[in-house]
């Protein structure tokens, strides 16, 4: 088993940036091969205050293995998410990935 998560800090000046991510994810990463967790969703608030509340989406992926997720990465779906959703909408992305 192989996670990544990655959190997503949107564009301010574009206040459909969080949906079209979030859509755009749902629509070109959730079919590629060697998913078997998909889950995207906006930032929930809390009083607790170890919890991050600067970001807006987070996505968290689980893969079959770190090879599924390597294929994932160069996968032309992925590739197309990242210049369609990504870089347009987002000012800042962390990933944190681990086995």
């Amino acid at each position: 088993m192989f996670s990544h998560v990655v959190i997503f800090w949107t564009d301010p000046t574009k206040p459909e940036a969080a949906d079209k991510v979030i859509s755009g994810a749902q629509e070109l990463l959730k079919s590629i091969p060697g998913l078997t967790h998909f889950h995207i969703g906006k930032m929930v608030g809390s009083a607790r205050p170890v919890v991050d509340q600067t970001y807006q989406v987070a996505l968290n992926t689980v893969f079959t293995s770190k090879q599924a997720h390597d294929d994932y990465q160069v996968h032309p779906q992925h590739l197309e998410f990242v210049a369609q959703y990504v870089k347009p909408y987002v000012k800042k992305v962390l990933v944190y990935d681990f086995e």
